[in-house]
């Protein structure tokens, strides 16, 4: 059966190129625009990963990382952080938070299925 990723980001572009890269190598993606929604989704459905953008409204990915982390189920599945930040700072809040990589926005195709496929395989 296939891996199935969470993917949250506020740019509907920007899901649909990580939906394509990932459903074109075998894996299902399900879709959110923001934390709240992908909260919702993910108390719903259990993912074996999670893609979200640091900056969206309603709520932002260190908030939704700081609640999937208190839901049993998603204590150990990886979380990725997929933004356009670079700083230090907020690597290493994402990392306290919960985050278990980060890649910079805009992103290449095989650098994100590569870290994909290490991380949960195909």
């Amino acid at each position: 059966m296939a891996k199935t990723v969470l993917a949250v980001d506020d740019s509907a572009s920007m899901r649909q190129m990580v939906k394509l890269t990932l459903s074109t190598a075998g894996y299902q993606v399900v879709e959110a625009a923001d934390g709240r929604e992908a909260l919702a989704k993910a108390k719903g459905t259990a993912f074996d990963m999670v893609l979200t953008d640091l900056n969206m409204p309603n709520m932002d990915g260190l908030t939704l990382i700081r609640e999937l982390r208190t839901l049993s189920t998603y204590r150990g599945v990886p979380i990725v952080f997929l933004t356009t930040e670079s700083d230090a700072g907020k690597k290493a809040e994402a990392k306290t938070a919960g985050a278990t990589a980060w890649i910079v926005k805009p992103f290449q195709q095989d650098q994100l299925l590569n870290l994909v496929r290490k991380i949960i395989g195909t």
